[in-house]
């Protein structure tokens, strides 16, 4: 017997048999509410996977900064502050743009 046969030798007060037949429309909604849902799936994870900056594109970002921010941001971006930037980041001494290269350069080389 084939599913059909069996629903239609049910009694009454069951579900009618056209309800377990999958007509191409159902089968369109049902495709429709999985992309729906799989669009609010990417929605919802888009921020977990955006991409970050790479470590190239954030020490760049940096050069635009004062000195005392840029020896911050230079520390949080290597993780630890360099004995060079001390002064800078600590008392505001001044420190020529140079040092800033060579300590870029530096961290750009320890990162191959």
């Amino acid at each position: 017997m084939t599913p059909s046969e069996l629903i239609a030798a049910l009694p009454p007060g069951r579900l009618p048999p056209a309800l377990l037949d999958l007509g191409p429309a159902d089968l369109l909604a049902l495709f429709g509410a999985g992309l729906v849902l799989a669009g609010l799936v990417a929605a919802a994870a888009s921020p977990l996977l955006a991409r970050r900056p790479s470590f190239r594109a954030r020490l760049a970002a940096t050069r635009g900064l004062p000195p005392a921010e840029r020896a911050l941001a230079l520390a949080r971006l290597l993780g630890h502050l360099p004995p060079a930037l001390h002064g800078v980041a600590y008392r505001g001494e001044p420190i020529a743009d140079a040092a800033f290269e060579r300590i870029a350069r530096a961290a750009k080389r320890r990162r191959r």
